[in-house]
């Protein structure tokens, strides 16, 4: 039997899910268009699960290559010989689980510096749809030898244009930070990201309450509750806002801990039980508020002191909360993302003011 899932990738074969088709749709039309773009959302967002259902959908002429430097140790980033053969590696390794003799294209000891990586991918991509996927890129974006080669692949990109190079067909970045905002050292000086050539990534990665309904609408084909399926989806899409963490979680916990009580009642109750509880999302939010004492006024001000903001595109406070998903661009003004980060942040500021007065 299928479970809902919080950890890692979600698989349709194991996991209850969303059916986000339409979303995936949007994205493949981006590769098939050959852009560049990131995929910056907050944490558990649901971007490696969306990346996994995006390789499904690509057809059989494209060779998808998805790697990571999560896990990669320093030495990789000391010199440009180690990060090319680093680069080489993790993308040789990436493709033995597809095509070995794919794989075993990509290893070269000779190549050891940028010049030599650029005519090596060039070599590579002729008459190929490669679609390179680079996963969780804050691990290595403050590197500058990681943001030479997004230098590199600009220029590739720019030339591809006017048809003087081969390069990837598509790059996709996953990240929490929007790596169009990385800035960079060289020689001294501050400069903006390379990575401006990358298309805006607009497609909204939230569930709405009727995709929240056909992922009940499998649970309910093996259980048979009996649910009012669009009644409860509307519920946990009100106190969610769609983070698609927290609608996992709150199913999770109807069906382990308040014995599959699938009423509006049991959706109250989950979020009673996940308010208590610790967990990496909501660890994540406090640090952030503790260490950014602008951040943290900011949303004292949207929770405890009812004060409404326009949302202003040159606040960078503003774009920090955004960027991890702790804000939220609505009609009416900035605001907290969800029900669920309100009640759980505006406890944290009275819990801290007690103390103060104390």
């Amino acid at each position: 039997m299928r479970e809902f899932n919080v950890t890692g990738i979600c698989v349709p074969n194991m996991h209850y899910m969303v059916d986000t088709s339409d979303k995936i749709e949007q994205i493949y039309k981006l590769v098939e268009q050959k852009k560049y773009f990131t995929i910056n959302r907050g944490r558990q967002y649901g971007k490696t699960t969306t990346i996994g259902r995006l390789k499904k959908r690509l057809p059989d002429d494209y060779i998808c290559v998805s790697i990571s430097f999560q896990g990669t140790d320093d030495e990789m980033f000391a010199n440009a010989e180690g990060f090319c053969q680093g680069l080489l590696e993790l993308i040789h390794n990436a493709l033995m689980l597809l095509c070995e003799e794919e794989a075993s294209l990509w290893i070269d000891e000779n190549v050891t510096d940028f010049a030599e990586l650029d005519y090596f991918i060039t070599k590579r991509c002729q008459n190929k749809k490669i679609v390179l996927i680079i996963n969780k890129v804050d691990e290595a974006a403050n590197y500058n030898l990681f943001v030479m080669f997004l230098k590199m692949l600009r220029a590739k990109f720019q030339m591809r244009t006017t048809g003087q190079d081969c390069t990837f067909h598509s790059v996709i970045l996953t990240s929490v930070r929007d790596v169009r905002n990385l800035e960079y050292i060289s020689g001294g000086i501050v400069k903006n990201s390379p990575w401006n050539i990358a298309t805006d990534f607009n497609i909204d990665m939230s569930f709405s309450a009727p995709e929240i309904e056909t992922m009940l609408v499998e649970y309910e084909k093996d259980y048979h509750t009996g649910m009012n399926i669009s009644e409860i989806a509307k519920e946990i899409r009100f106190y969610t806002s769609g983070y698609p963490y927290l609608v996992s979680r709150i199913c999770q916990l109807i069906e382990t801990n308040l014995d599959r009580n699938w009423t509006v009642e049991g959706v109250q109750e989950a979020i009673k039980l996940i308010l208590k509880e610790k967990s990496t999302l909501f660890d994540d939010m406090i640090k952030k508020v503790e260490e950014n004492q602008e951040l943290s006024n900011l949303m004292y001000d949207l929770t405890v002191g009812k004060i409404k903001y326009p949302y202003n595109v040159d606040d960078p406070v503003m774009k920090f909360g955004l960027m991890f998903g702790f804000l939220a661009k609505e009609t009416n003004g900035l605001q907290i993302h969800n029900k669920i980060f309100e009640i759980r942040i505006t406890d944290y500021f009275i819990a801290k003011n007690l103390r103060k007065w104390r």
